[in-house]
Parts: C-alpha cells; structure tokens; sequence
C-alpha cells in the first residue's frame, strides 16, 4: 500500500482504537478480510458472513503478524483493533481516503452484460502504456471494489475498476469509492430485473456512476445502445460514443473471424483508421474492444500501442472461451447469462459451421416477466436454425417449449440429470455453446463435456 498508516485508517471510518498507542504511527502494507492473506504489516477486517464470522480469525492473524484488526466486537484476545459499528461500511469509507492519494487515471467500468470482458480488454490495452492494476476476477459490489481500491500500490500509473449493481443506490456508493477520470458503460440490459423493474431502472442505476465522474471527464458509452444515447452526460464531461454503426465516434467495420481463436477488424475514429485483432469471437467481443480504443486513445496511447494491447489480451475462464477438444469445439461463456448476453451469445454459435448445440440454462434475477423472457430466448433459437437445445432447469423449460416446436430439444430439470444423458445428445464435430447464470453451476457440464 502507499504510505497508509493505521492513524489514517481510524480516522477514515471513524472508529475506536484499542491498543498501544504507538500502533497508530505505523504504515500498513494490506488491508485484507481473508485470514488466509493477513500477515506481517497487515490489518484484517473481520467480515460477519452468512457461514463464517471473521472475528474468531483475529487471534491467528494477530499471532501471524496483522497489525491489528477492524472489527465490530472487541476481539477475545484482548489484541489492538479498531472498533466499528459495520466492518463493511467501515471499509468503504477507508477505501474513499485511500482512493484520495492517488493522483492516476482511474478507470471506471460498468453495464448489463460484458463489463468483466470489457475490464479485462482495457486493461490490456492501457498496459501496453502503463503499469495497469486491475479488479481481479469479478470484485466489483461493495466488498469487492474497497479490496480492489486496496491492492493498489505506488508503482501503479493507472487504474481499472469494475462495479456491479443489482439495485439503486448501490452504483453511487461504489462510484464514489472508485471517482473515476473515465466511465465506461457496454450497454443497458434486461438484467436485476427483480429490483431495477425495467430498462428505465437499469439505466438510472448504471448512470449513478456518471455523477462522481472526476471534473473534465469522460464518458465512454456503447453508441449502439439506444439507453445510452439518451444518458443524461455531466456538465463539462466529454462524451465517446463507440460502437459497430457508423454513427459513432469510434466504430469497426470489415468484421472477420476464423470461428475457432481471433477475430479481425478496421477500427475507425474521426483521424485514424487501422486494423485490429483481437482473440475472441462475436461482434460483441468487438464491440468491447471498441470500448478500450476509445479509453486508450483519451489517455493518450499510440495506434500501435493499442493494436499490441488488444491482440494480448485473452479472454477469462466461463467467458465465452473457445476450447478445442480431440472431438468438440466447446464455447464456455458459463459464467453468467441475462438475456442480452445469451442472445449474443447464441449468434455467435451460429456462425460456426457443422452442428450447433445450445446447452442453456436459467438466467436468474429477471422479475416478474422471467417466463416470458425465456420463451424468447427459445424462439430466437430457432430463428438462428440452431441443430439442438439443451435446456436445463426450471426456467429454461420455457426455452424448451419454444424452440422444440422448429428444432430437435432436450429439457432437463437440473444439471445431474443432464449429465446422465450428455454422452448420447452430443457427437464428434459438434460446436457447444454453455451458458446459463452462475448459479446453475453450468462449469461441471462444461468440465463433463471436456471428457467426451
């Protein structure tokens, strides 16, 4: 951590320390909730979880080297901490103080469907030009961005933060840890439906983080989406629209893909035109790398340093990732699913050639219309003349009733009972696409299907 001392951390979250005094001078080298990374220099914040409360952990992080602890009831081994009403909240506010010492480009990255994709491509790109610090996997709520805000140390010239919402409110609070220098925003879906009502809502939610926008600064916003293009922009801030129509600011044309590994394309902007790769599949994909041109170039990088950065990024596990087996061509994108997503999604499986399987399951969160939105998922399917559908779960019975109508489909009430039957439902040669929301646990088909 940069120069950080546990005087500091007190005052940010406006505890009560308990200890020997001398503790408050001293500069802390993390800020940790898992005991399992507390150590020497080290402050644990103990988290009051669903299954494990982090305060039993105090004592061993304490013996092991912690400096001291934040906590909401005093540890029982009478050792120095901080003592606080919620360790969570108490973390935000020591994140928002510690944002404050970092005067770099900070990153801010949010929408219904690609923002971890979009986060790991900018990131890419801006490293080619900076020593880039990341949200590492999917810490991007109200736990997640402080760890992340956490990580940071001196050496870091820029910054790449994720937030994830499900309700209103909850984008200000992490907009306001991260104060971002640009916004980014891939698009407005049909997601956390349950609390955000309709695309009205997800809009409003996501457009939270634009008002703690640093002053002058920009918004980069998917051109395509036409939420966005009638996103309310702040006063003085600049604003990129990026996307495949021609319209915007930054756009792609000449779009080529092999079907198995890379994807090739022209990127325009008003002074350049250049050609990019990046290795991975679906116009969306692309559009995401839209996104990291128009933040690569408001930072300042080169044609060449933004080529490089995209052709090095690859993609993360569950995150339509291609895998080629002796036998099949596996799309694992199982890592979450929202009807925007899956949509996407299915097209790309679509353009591959030989037999195309959708193995699909629930997308969670979607309201009152979650039926009907299924159904939908399922009539596309057979607009695409997909080969099979594999549905599974409760849900994706809707999926189910709608395609079988057109194409051959399966329905299975859960992912056991679907495993039973993969080995007759699919053959050598074919394209599988797996999608489903994370927790329909869709990653043991995809290591199942590994095997065949």
């Amino acid at each position: 951590m940069k120069n950080f001392t546990v005087a500091e951390i007190l005052d940010a979250c406006g505890g009560k320390f308990s200890g020997n005094l001398d503790i408050l001078s001293k500069e802390v080298d993390s800020i940790t909730t898992d005991s399992r990374k507390a150590g020497k220099g080290s402050v644990f914040a103990a988290i009051v979880g669903e299954r494990v409360d982090g305060h039993s952990f105090i004592p061993q992080c304490i013996e092991i080297g912690a400096i001291c602890s934040i906590c909401e009831r005093e540890p029982a081994d009478g050792s120095a901490h901080i003592l606080v009403d919620n360790t969570q909240e108490a973390l935000i506010k020591i994140a928002e103080k510690y944002r404050e010492k970092f005067d770099i480009p900070f990153v801010g990255i949010s929408g219904s469907v690609g923002k971890t994709s979009t986060k790991e491509i900018i990131a890419a790109t801006l490293s080619e030009h900076f020593h880039t610090h990341k949200t590492q996997g999917n810490f991007n709520n109200a736990l997640g961005v402080p760890i992340t805000l956490f990580a940071l140390e001196e050496t870091h010239t820029a910054a790449v933060i994720e937030m994830g919402i499900s309700d209103f409110g909850e984008m200000s609070v992490l907009a306001n840890m991260a104060k971002p220098d640009i916004a980014v925003l891939t698009n407005v879906g049909k997601c956390h439906l349950e609390n955000l009502k309709d695309l009205k809502g997800v809009l409003k939610a996501k457009t939270e983080m634009l008002k703690f926008l640093k002053e002058g600064g920009t918004v980069v916003l998917n051109g395509d989406d036409s939420n966005l293009r009638n996103a309310e922009i702040p006063e003085g801030a600049k604003v990129i629209f990026y996307g495949l129509n021609e319209q915007n600011d930054i756009f792609a044309t000449d779009i080529v893909s092999d079907n198995e590994t890379f994807t090739d394309f022209t990127v325009h902007t008003k002074d350049l035109e250049f050609k990019a790769r990046i290795h991975n599949l679906g116009e969306h994909m692309v559009q995401n790398a839209l996104a990291a041109v128009a933040v690569a170039l408001t930072l300042g990088l080169t044609k060449e340093e933004i080529v490089r950065g995209l052709d090095a990024y690859r993609t993360i596990g569950g995150r339509a990732n291609i895998i080629k087996t002796e036998n099949l061509t596996i799309i694992d994108d199982c890592y979450n699913a929202n009807p925007e997503s899956m949509k996407a999604s299915l097209k790309t499986l679509s353009a591959f050639d030989g037999r195309r399987v959708a193995l699909v399951g629930d997308m969670k969160e979607l309201g009152e219309n979650e039926k009907q939105l299924h159904y939908e998922i399922g009539q596309l399917i057979a607009e695409l003349k997909l080969d099979l559908v594999i549905a599974v779960g409760d849900l994706a019975l809707e999926i189910y009733k709608a395609a079988r109508q057109h194409i051959d489909a399966e329905w299975y009430q859960s992912v056991e009972e679907a495993k039973l039957y993969m080995y007759e439902m699919l053959t050598i040669g074919d394209t599988v696409l797996v999608k489903a929301s994370h927790s329909m646990n869709f990653a043991e088909l995809v290591e199942q299907i590994k095997e065949l």
